[in-house]
């Protein structure tokens, strides 16, 4: 064979692969990679796209939570300001009753005319303190109740049914139907009656 036909045998054989392959293969080896470029960009524009909005809902999340806590500190604020009014309006009430009692220090008198004038000044406290809604429990009379007493002496007595209260040492107090203070009291004990 000669050379001339070597090159038309290996056509032939089918050594030539650019005139064996499809005109469409030869061009897809370059479609394929420029698929897989497009692939990877796309991936790459979805990652950031995922991204932005992770960063957009941290974002979020950050506002929120800071709204939240100035929200917080606000009613906390609030809520100090009103327990600093209430008590100041607690405070003003009160103030008369000092101004009467620096008035009753300072004068010179006998000790009728101061007790006297310690019981006005006692009236007045007592009605300061009910404008606050405090108001004094009687225990003297009643039975023993240990939401609202404290028994510091069981006395013998026949003068008196058994459990009722013979003797108020310090008085109880409520603050409208809650208790501020258990009055501290002596309970008759009578094993007769």
């Amino acid at each position: 064979m000669s050379k001339g036909n070597g090159k038309s045998q290996a056509n032939d054989t089918g050594l030539d692969l650019e005139h064996e392959l499809p005109a469409g293969s030869r061009d897809g080896d370059h479609s394929t990679l420029e698929a897989a470029s497009g692939q990877s960009s796309s991936a790459d524009s979805e990652l950031q796209a995922v991204k932005a909005e992770r960063d957009s809902l941290l974002d979020r999340l950050a506002r929120v939570q800071a709204e939240f806590k100035n929200a917080r500190q606000r009613a906390d604020k609030e809520q100090q300001d009103y327990r600093d009014y209430a008590l100041a309006d607690a405070i003003k009430s009160l103030l008369p009753v000092v101004d009467s009692l620096e008035r009753a220090v300072q004068v010179k008198s006998d000790a009728s005319d101061l007790r006297n004038g310690v019981d006005l000044i006692y009236k007045q406290l007592m009605a300061a303190l009910a404008k606050l809604s405090v108001n004094p429990m009687v225990a003297k009379g009643e039975l023993f109740d240990p939401r609202f007493h404290e028994a510091i002496e069981m006395v013998e007595t026949n003068d008196a049914p058994d459990h009722e209260v013979v003797e108020e040492l310090r008085r109880g107090y409520k603050f409208k139907d809650r208790l501020l203070r258990p009055a501290m009291v002596k309970v008759a004990k009578n094993s007769g009656r």
